[in-house]
């Protein structure tokens, strides 16, 4: 799996109930990048997502504002080991 990296984000602010998760998926998606994104009980929202470097710093930089329905607080981002055998990226509930 070489030139793949991992990152897991959480998401801070206004970001449950606007839309964030499609958005999140919709951005993963079009930079071929796998993984999920799924709210938390404490009104944030957390992703994490596999792919080429290029692809989840882009994906990161997006996250920084989300959707216009949403209010970005902040993110704290966590690089991690890649995992093997992962689908597409998809919506966890």
């Amino acid at each position: 799996m070489a030139g793949i990296r991992r990152v897991m984000v959480k998401i801070r602010g206004r970001v449950q109930g606007v839309g964030f998760r499609y958005f999140v998926q919709r951005a993963a998606r079009a930079r071929k990048l796998s993984g999920y994104v799924r709210n938390e009980a404490d009104g944030s929202v957390v992703v994490e997502a596999q792919g080429l470097e290029s692809g989840l710093e882009a994906l990161l930089q997006e996250l920084q504002f989300g959707p216009s329905s949403a209010t970005v607080e902040r993110i704290h981002a966590d690089w991690l080991e890649p995992v093997k055998f992962e689908g597409e990226f998809s919506i966890r509930f």
